[in-house]
């Protein structure tokens, strides 16, 4: 880049030569990163309309008292996440930026550690995979241990145990106290 300095008769005058773009689409990828946050609206968005759509063709046989039902959560939810897709998206255009989080405790030049984000990937797919054929009480435990495992810790005495009573007592609060039912699996036969 270089600078030149000129005078004219109102003053002094700086100006900037700017390097000229030859990759042919260039533009279209400064203006993506520019706007990269455009990705977060459309997932909000995307998610709100699958929300809604969701609840409102839920069913509503079954008993209802007053007019707070089982939709109004869900709409409420859905309602707020397209409110605030069209918000960050108007934000965006209009020239709005996300700052870096400036803590002490976060380190801005670290890179993504792909490998806890692959552990916990593999942990959560687990759980959606085996939670029908080995019930939610074992598949819960294995997310939980490969949770704790994904972030670090690598006691193999105290963890399974601890995920497996967590998995145990959530199964057990959800089943039997709020009346969801979640499929016990083969464990259920011995508790």
């Amino acid at each position: 880049m270089t600078s030149s300095l000129g005078s004219s008769s109102t003053g002094s005058v700086n100006t900037v030569d700017k390097p000229v773009n030859t990759s042919g689409n260039g533009g279209r990828a400064s203006w993506w990163r520019g706007h990269s946050e455009l990705g977060i609206c459309v997932l909000l968005l995307a998610l709100g309309v699958l929300v809604l759509t969701d609840a409102l063709s839920m069913p509503t046989d079954f008993t209802q008292r007053g007019p707070v039902g089982p939709k109004s959560v869900p709409v409420v939810v859905g309602s707020l996440l397209v409110l605030v897709a069209v918000l960050l998206a108007r934000n965006v255009f209009r020239g709005g930026r996300g700052e870096a989080e400036g803590g002490e405790d976060v380190d801005l030049e670290a890179s993504t550690d792909w490998r806890t984000v692959l552990l916990l990937s593999a942990a959560f797919l687990a759980n959606a995979a085996l939670i029908g054929t080995v019930g939610f009480p074992i598949s819960s435990a294995i997310l939980f241990w490969g949770a704790c495992y994904a972030l670090g810790s690598r006691n193999l005495v105290r963890d399974p145990l601890i995920s497996a009573a967590v998995a145990v007592i959530t199964w057990f609060l959800f089943n039997e106290l709020l009346g969801v039912p979640l499929p016990g699996g083969p464990l259920m036969e011995v508790l």
